[in-house]
Formats: C-alpha cells, sequence, structure tokens
C-alpha cells in the first residue's frame, strides 16, 4: 500500500511539470502570416514565376524580328584596269501590318567600273533611296514572324496564369494545413485540460482517503482516468506535432526554410458566431465564377494558339504577290557615270510566285481544326464541373453551418449535465463513475465543436479557391 502511493504521488509530482512545462509564450501564428509566407517563399510559385520569366524572355525574342537593321557593303579595286571604289548602306525596318518592310539606302562611287559594274555609278553627291515592299496575298495577315511574337505573347500570358493556378493550390492547402493545426492545438489543450482534472481530483481524494471520507479504491479508479487522460493528452501531442510539420512546408522563415511552429502559438477559440459567418460567402454568380477560374482562361489562350496556328497554315495556301516600291535621287553634281545618274527614278515591282501541292499545309489546317474543336468540347465539360463543384460546395458551407450549431448545442448540453454531476458528487448524491463519465462527456463535445469548426472552415478554404476569391487566399495577382 505505502509503496503504491509513493508512485501515485511520484506520478502526480512529475505530471504536470512533463505535461505543461513551456517556455515564454510567442505571438499567435495568424492566418495571415502563414498565407503571406506561402505566397513568397513556397517552391512551387517560385518555380512557376521561373516559368513565366522564361516566356517574358521569348516574348522578347521574337519581337526580335522586327528591329531595326543596317548593313553595309563596299569594294575597292585595289590594281587593275578600272579603279571603282563604291559603298552602299540599307536599314531596313520589317512593320507589322501587310508583312511591309520599309527601307532607306545611300551609296556613293567614285572612279570607273567596267560596264557590267555600272551600276555602281552615283554622282558626286551619291544617291539616296527609299522604299516600301509589302504583301498582297500570302503573308498580308499573317507569317511565320508574326504568327512566332502572337505565339509567345500567348504563351506569356498562359505563363502569367498557370503562376496564379498555382497559387491557388497552394494557398488553399496552407488554409487546410493551418486550420488543422490550429485544431490539433485546441484538441491538445482539451486533453490537457482534462488530465489536469484528474490530477487535481487526485489530490482532493487522497486527502479525503486520510480522512477517512472515500475508500481507497477511489484513489486507484482516478488513477485509471489520470492515465486513460494522459495516454489521449500523448496522442494529441503527436497530432499537433505531425500537423506543425506540415504546417511548416508553407510557413517558412526569412531564407525561405520550413519553420514549425510552437503549440503555444495556436490562437485562442473565437465566438461561435464568427465561425458560423464565414459558411455565408457573399452571392456569386455562375458566370461570375466562371470567368475568374483560370484552367478556363488557359484553356481559352490554348485555343487562341491553335488558331493562330491555322491562321498561318491557312496563309501558306495563298499565292505570293508582293510590291514594291522605291524613289531615287542622285545627289551632289553629275559623276562619272553620267546625266544617266542624275534623275529622281520611281520604281514599281513585284514577286508572284504559287505553291502548286499544298499537301502540308492543308495537313495542318485539318490538324488545327481538330484540336480547336477538341480544346473547346474540354473547356464546356471543365465549366460544367466548374459549376457542379461550386454547387456541391455551398452544400457543403451549408451542412457544414448546421453541423457547427448543432455541436455548439451538444457541448453546451453536455456542460450543463457536467456542472450538474459536480454539484451532485460535492453533496455525495452521485458517483465518481459518472462524473468522470459528465466530464469527457462533455471533452467529447468539445473535440466535436473543433471538429465541426475545421470542417466549415476548410469547405470556406476550398470554396474561396473554387470561386478564385483572392483576398481571403492571401493572392495579389490577378488575371
Amino acid at each position: 500500500m505505502t509503496s503504491r502511493r509513493a508512485r501515485n504521488a511520484l506520478f502526480l509530482l512529475l505530471a504536470p511539470a512533463l505535461l505543461f512545462a513551456q517556455g515564454p509564450s510567442p505571438d499567435v501564428l495568424t492566418v495571415e502570416e502563414v498565407l503571406a509566407s506561402s505566397e513568397r517563399h513556397f517552391p512551387r510559385i517560385l518555380q512557376s514565376m521561373a516559368a513565366r520569366s522564361q516566356a517574358e524572355g521569348e516574348t522578347v525574342t521574337a519581337a526580335g524580328a522586327f528591329d531595326l537593321v543596317f548593313d553595309a557593303d563596299g569594294f575597292s579595286r585595289a590594281t587593275g584596269f578600272y579603279d571603282g571604289i563604291a559603298v552602299d548602306g540599307t536599314a531596313r525596318q520589317r512593320i507589322r501590318p501587310l508583312g511591309a518592310s520599309l527601307y532607306a539606302g545611300y551609296k556613293i562611287s567614285d572612279g570607273d567600273f567596267p560596264i557590267y559594274e555600272d551600276v555602281n555609278f552615283t554622282n558626286t553627291g551619291g544617291a539616296v533611296r527609299v522604299g516600301m515592299l509589302f504583301s498582297l496575298l500570302r503573308d498580308r495577315q499573317i507569317d511565320t514572324e508574326r504568327f512566332t511574337e502572337t505565339d509567345a505573347r500567348l504563351k506569356l500570358r498562359s505563363a502569367e496564369i498557370d503562376v496564379l493556378f498555382t497559387k491557388i493550390g497552394v494557398q488553399e492547402r496552407a488554409l487546410v494545413a493551418y486550420w488543422q493545426w490550429v485544431m490539433a492545438g485546441r484538441r491538445l489543450q482539451i486533453y490537457e485540460n482534462l488530465l489536469r482534472i484528474a490530477i487535481d481530483r487526485q489530490n482532493g481524494l487522497e486527502r479525503q482517503v486520510r480522512e477517512g471520507a472515500r475508500a481507497e479504491i477511489f484513489l486507484t479508479e482516478n488513477l485509471q482516468n489520470i492515465n486513460r487522460r494522459q495516454r489521449l493528452a500523448a496522442s494529441a501531442r503527436r497530432d499537433v506535432q505531425i500537423a506543425a510539420n506540415a504546417l511548416s512546408l508553407y510557413y517558412r522563415d526569412d531564407e525561405g526554410l520550413p519553420a514549425v511552429p510552437e503549440a503555444s502559438r495556436v490562437p485562442p477559440p473565437v465566438p461561435i458566431e464568427d465561425v458560423s459567418g464565414i459558411a455565408e460567402p457573399p452571392p456569386l454568380s455562375t458566370s461570375e465564377a466562371l470567368a475568374r477560374r483560370p484552367e478556363l482562361a488557359r484553356l481559352r489562350i490554348a485555343i487562341d494558339r491553335e488558331r493562330n496556328r491555322l491562321a498561318l497554315a491557312r496563309n501558306d495556301l495563298k499565292p505570293r504577290i508582293d510590291l514594291n516600291l522605291e524613289v531615287q535621287e542622285g545627289l551632289g553634281a553629275v559623276g562619272e557615270g553620267g546625266i544617266s545618274r542624275d534623275s529622281t527614278d520611281t520604281i514599281v515591282g513585284f514577286t508572284f510566285s504559287v505553291p502548286l501541292q499544298r499537301r502540308q499545309a492543308r495537313g495542318r489546317i485539318d490538324s488545327s481544326q481538330a484540336a480547336i474543336s477538341a480544346r473547346e468540347f474540354e473547356q464546356q465539360l471543365r465549366g460544367e464541373q466548374i459549376e457542379l463543384e461550386i454547387r456541391n460546395l455551398l452544400v457543403d458551407l451549408t451542412v457544414s453551418q448546421e453541423l457547427l450549431l448543432i455541436a455548439e448545442q451538444e457541448l453546451v448540453n453536455a456542460e450543463l449535465m457536467r456542472r450538474s454531476e459536480v454539484r451532485r458528487f460535492e453533496s455525495g448524491a452521485s458517483e465518481f463513475f459518472l462524473l468522470n463519465a459528465r466530464e469527457e462527456t462533455e471533452a467529447d463535445a468539445r473535440i466535436a465543436l473543433l471538429d465541426a469548426e475545421l470542417t466549415t472552415r476548410i469547405a470556406r478554404a476550398n470554396y474561396d479557391a473554387a470561386t478564385v476569391d483572392l483576398g481571403r487566399l492571401g493572392i495579389n495577382d490577378e488575371l
């Protein structure tokens, strides 16, 4: 008997230190801190942003096809009968409308040239020319360079949407991980409080046993309760640590490394009205929700890219008729080439070609048309799935609110029963077994309320992700 009491006393001395000893309590960890950290540091978000930067570089590269280009050439006869020297330079700028190019050039020469090179003769001040080359059929609306530039811009837009899509998924999971950690911490507090009650009662029972007011068997029975509640608290501590580890994937330090939050940073409970209120999101029409979804925007861009390919393939079926307009003017006095170089010349030229076998272009047209149809059907199906998803999430929110209010009422009833049983036990009208049962029933009701709150918060996080509520997801980007 003495050794058993000694073991019990030792346990009672050590249990509070093992269960409740903690260092200084830091500030609570808020959901806003977690969302800001995950958006700033989560690797998958950073990966998608790097892909967007790559697409930006490709856009700049594609635009380079329309850069201003200057080229020059010249020659000088070092030996031989003729001593002609000629230099010719041209600046050329491609412009997008009509597949046109504008150019301006200057040429100057000196000395004699053989008759087969007399094109090099200029006046003493040289000659200038300006001209324009544009397409009348093929390459009028689109060509390879304009296709590449448009496709690069669409690809960049798709990469931007991918960043937003990634952020939505990450922030949704961060919200779920945060609230799972919060509820695990509060569950631990409930079990620790339940254990604390049993430990305090053990002290009172020992005093009553010494005074002869209680039988010693009550000590053993309460020790069983302590052991059971200790097991519940130990399991809850494990769940808190696992939830904290999961949360550290999204909650990171300034260096971007995972930060495991302490259980002491779990925020305190909020009024049930605040939790119930999140189950009532503002009204949102289906068309607004669909317009916000990034995957539908990504499909629309995919269709636009395919239509761009279709336009290029159709362009390849057309004959080519290019028109060239040029004006030349000699400068200075008449040179060695004679008076024929001292005039203003207006030149009109054209080139014509037609593809005779166009199977390659027709094959690309058929392929692009089929791809567009497939994307449109995919877009239709995804839109219907999203509409169904949002309807189901609204049902989840409605039911979770009902379950939350039911759990609250169950807790109120359990608290009343527990208080009543305490008074009856203290007056000697109740059994120790019933008192323990009432306490654990109340604890179960508190756990059920936590589970109902967690279900509600997860349902709202899913709804916010489905309707792309960027504010509630802690995202600063917009489509």
